[in-house]
């Protein structure tokens, strides 16, 4: 598993999807796969950045492997934040209008879409979220 620790802070984004396109293209990954990873990791990554610590600093780290036998590109994704289980949280009513939709729920909704397998635990004070997608 290939990791990095990112400042959980929004200017930190580009680096982040920049870990994950390099990675990822060491996996053969084709190209339509790779935007719609990013497309999840920047959800995720966006949620913990704003959320999981309050108005303190915190980190994510993020780490990507791959499984030879599912062929499967796999997303770990761990912050000591707040504890929360997005998976809980009901799917917005996306046909409703914007303006009548509460607000939040639409990022881990498209990461649900994306991804093939997202699993949630919360062990040692810290969020981990996995991701996995098949290519």
């Amino acid at each position: 598993m290939t990791k990095k620790t990112f400042s959980a802070k929004i200017d930190t984004l580009p680096e982040v999807l920049g870990f994950v396109e390099r990675t990822i293209e060491l996996y053969d990954c084709p190209i339509r796969v790779q935007t719609a990873i990013c497309v999840a990791i920047e959800e995720v990554f966006v949620n913990i950045a704003y959320y999981a610590y309050g108005d303190g600093d915190g980190n994510m780290e993020l780490g990507i492997s791959f499984d030879e036998k599912s062929h499967a590109i796999i997303f770990r994704i761990i912050d000591n934040g707040i504890p929360f289980d997005p998976l809980k949280k009901p799917d917005p009513n996306i046909t409703l209008s914007a303006e009548e939709r509460e607000i939040g729920g639409l990022g881990i909704l498209i990461a649900k879409k994306t991804m093939d397998e997202i699993n949630y635990a919360y062990e040692n004070n810290k969020n981990i979220l996995t991701m996995i997608k098949k290519i």
